[in-house]
């Protein structure tokens, strides 16, 4: 199975996440990857990532957004952690997105959506500093819920 790396940007924490993932699907405009969570248990209260967890990643080149879906080691999903972000750099070799600060839980049974860190994203002053991608940000958190409600993909595994 073919490998790539996935940088995910933070640039206002001055961080990136790096790691390697297998290629499940892969065109100039969308990447489907699976990456195992090899961290120690982290507890969100709205989900818990556990050592071995699988996430299949969605990322695209048009969308102002990611999505992991959130498998325990044995395929039980628990969810899909959104990312609001830049649309993604799909190379051959790498995979980059830019993370915004805006994020969204969906519950497996896609019947609790959670908005996370509204306050972090509005910290940012992209509303005065840079209103179109501003704009951009807010109408790709509006169309996650709306796929996420209507169980469209990528919300459509069970």
């Amino acid at each position: 199975m073919k490998v790539v790396t996935v940088r995910l940007l933070k640039p206002e924490k001055n961080h990136a996440v790096i790691y390697q993932a297998e290629v499940v699907q892969m065109t100039p405009e969308y990447a489907l990857v699976r990456a195992v969570w090899e961290h120690p248990r982290l507890d969100l209260e709205y989900v818990t990532f556990e050592t071995g967890d699988v996430f299949f990643e969605h990322f695209y080149a048009n969308r102002w957004y990611n999505v992991f879906e959130l498998r325990s080691a044995i395929g039980d999903l628990k969810g899909w952690y959104c990312n609001v972000t830049r649309p993604a750099i799909i190379g051959a070799e790498t995979i980059i997105s830019e993370d915004l600060d805006l994020d969204l839980f969906v519950s497996a049974r896609r019947d609790y959506l959670l908005r996370l860190d509204v306050e972090e994203f509005e910290a940012r002053e992209l509303a005065q500093r840079d209103p179109p991608v501003y704009a951009a940000a807010l109408a790709a958190l509006e169309e996650l819920e709306r796929l996420a409600r209507a169980g469209a993909p990528p919300f459509d595994r069970t």
